[in-house]
């Protein structure tokens, strides 16, 4: 299922003192199968993006168009369209309200109007895609697990009523090392098995190792956009609007502005260590004369080693 954003322009309190315009004139396209990070300074856009592609908010001015159709114009069905694009806010566990994990995961499905049989299919279908198997969580309190698990629990809720596209506003948000990886891990897991992934994130080092292709926005607007690759070689453009680049994109850089050869594409710690000593041991690339400058990978430069990106699965289509 694709997503189309044409010219779209979100205005808060319109006419007012306050006016903000939020969005300036955005188009953009997610292909069926993808997994697009979403990134861009505090203010940039990225909620209220986010918030259009399921029909939450209106946009002011352009369309959103879902397999071809207009969410907004008369006949448009929106409460399908939010069953097949699901979102899940920042802090999704706070929406947690029922008195077991199975009624919370439940409770979408139930409002579908299904029956008994359907509902608790989907309930253990969705525990399981999010790694939470165990029949006895099931009649537990969400309240009584770790933040993680109740994470994974709220993105349960929302993977039961099946959608196609899963949009992720900071998923790992305020979650500590163990709990971040386990979410990241589920997220990745659910791309491979064919859901469209949008990923919105602060966090650099988790754009590079799970998108396919980043969109960066700035004052409403879309800056650029390309493969992690490309866009993490314009460090420059990243740090003048407030971003940066993952550390050890950062490291590679600096090594290769230094007129080391390493290839600064790498965002596995891995394939950066295999990359150094490479170097270091006079195994890899020829060595540049003294003085030559190694630039970071551009649009339309070559793929990175596959030891560089560590972890990458593809989606439907890809």
């Amino acid at each position: 299922m694709s997503i189309r954003i044409e010219a779209v322009t979100h205005v808060y309190l319109p006419g007012t003192p306050q006016q903000v315009t939020a969005l300036d004139d955005v188009s953009l396209e997610i292909a069926d199968g993808e997994f697009l990070g979403l990134i861009g300074p505090t203010g940039s856009g990225k909620s209220t993006l986010v918030q259009t592609l399921n029909g939450l908010l209106r946009p002011t001015r352009g369309r959103i168009l879902v397999d071809g159709q207009d969410i907004w114009e008369r006949h448009a069905d929106r409460r399908k369209v939010r069953q097949r694009v699901g979102l899940i806010f920042q802090y999704p566990e706070h929406q947690l309200f029922e008195e077991t994990v199975f009624a919370d995961v439940a409770f979408g499905p139930r409002n579908l109007g299904l029956g008994d049989d359907e509902v608790r299919a989907r309930v253990t279908e969705a525990l399981r895609l999010v790694g939470l198997e165990d029949p006895d969580l099931l009649r537990r309190s969400p309240f009584s697990l770790s933040g993680g698990q109740m994470r994974r629990v709220a993105i349960a809720g929302v993977l039961a009523m099946r959608p196609q596209v899963l949009v992720l506003d900071e998923p790992a948000a305020g979650l500590d090392p163990a709990g971040r990886r386990e979410i990241l891990g589920q997220i990745r897991s659910l791309h491979r098995r064919g859901l469209t992934v949008v990923l919105v994130s602060h966090n650099m080092e988790d754009i590079g190792a799970l998108a396919q292709r980043v969109v960066v926005l700035h004052q409403g607007r879309v800056v650029a956009e390309g493969t992690p690759e490309a866009i993490f070689g314009r460090r420059q453009m990243l740090l003048e609007i407030g971003l940066g680049v993952p550390p050890v994109v950062d490291l590679l850089q600096r090594l290769a502005e230094a007129g080391c050869p390493v290839n600064a594409g790498c965002f596995a710690v891995e394939g950066a260590r295999d990359e150094i000593l490479r170097w270091k041991l006079g195994t890899g690339p020829a060595r540049r004369a003294a003085g030559d400058r190694v630039a970071g990978p551009r649009a339309g430069s070559g793929p990175a080693r596959p030891a560089c990106r560590a972890g990458r699965g593809r989606g439907r289509g890809h």
